[in-house]
């Protein structure tokens, strides 16, 4: 999970549908309080943070996090219009692990990202280890799949899917989990959406698809015995 705080709503969107589609997750909050109230239910793997904000500003919340033992140890990139030398050193100093200035490339943004989460060793998308199943081996760095060693080609969300029950060894993921984890917080569309892209993920995965288990009632899992 990463979290994003930028008051500019524009921005803010742009960057979360990117990461959301890039396979992380992603949530943004438009100031400080947003951010800490979240942080009180979960704990992310990575914070981008703004420095102009409404109210507190983005160098008194990094002080926080640094100064709280319990988000003390992650990582923090500023994202900021702000792109004095001066403006740097203090982000930095103040325990920032990275220092991106807009206007910013999302493709540059990604590969920061995956840099400083493979030198924390945050457990993100971006820095796990490949993830195998039975037969089936997800390589997420490489955004790769491959069944009885021989790759296969997978949509996005064929591949969201994929991970998203890879991840969740053996739990029953219930379609709404699924549409939400998959398809993002405002998907409208019915729940057969998951359905037909389970279907056509079983197929691509050959004889390996019958490791998906229909939950009657319920959602999906996946499983070496199932």
């Amino acid at each position: 999970m990463i979290y994003y705080v930028e008051d500019d709503g524009g921005i803010r969107q742009l960057v979360v549908y990117t990461l959301n589609n890039s396979g992380f997750e992603a949530v943004g909050f438009e100031d400080g309080a947003g951010l800490f109230a979240a942080l009180k239910e979960e704990k992310p793997e990575l914070i981008l943070l703004d420095l102009m904000l409404p109210g507190e500003d983005g160098i008194s919340i990094l002080k926080h996090l640094r100064a709280d033992g319990q988000t003390a140890g992650i990582p923090v990139i500023i994202l900021t219009a702000k792109n004095g030398e001066y403006d740097k050193v203090v982000g930095l100093d103040q325990g920032a692990d990275d220092y991106v200035t807009k206007p910013f490339g999302m493709m540059e943004l990604l590969s920061r990202i995956r840099a400083v989460l493979r030198r924390s060793g945050a457990g993100s998308v971006a820095a796990s280890s490949k993830i195998r199943i039975g037969g089936i081996l997800l390589d997420d760095e490489a955004h790769e799949v491959f069944v009885l060693e021989k790759r296969v080609d997978l949509t996005l969300k064929e591949y969201q899917l994929l991970k998203l029950l890879m991840e969740n060894k053996n739990k029953v993921l219930t379609r709404d989990i699924i549409l939400e984890k998959v398809w993002g917080y405002n998907f409208d569309g019915e729940t057969r959406t998951a359905d037909v892209h389970v279907r056509t993920l079983r197929a691509k995965l050959g004889q390996e698809g019958n490791l998906i288990e229909t939950v009657r009632g319920v959602g999906y899992r996946i499983g070496e015995t199932v």
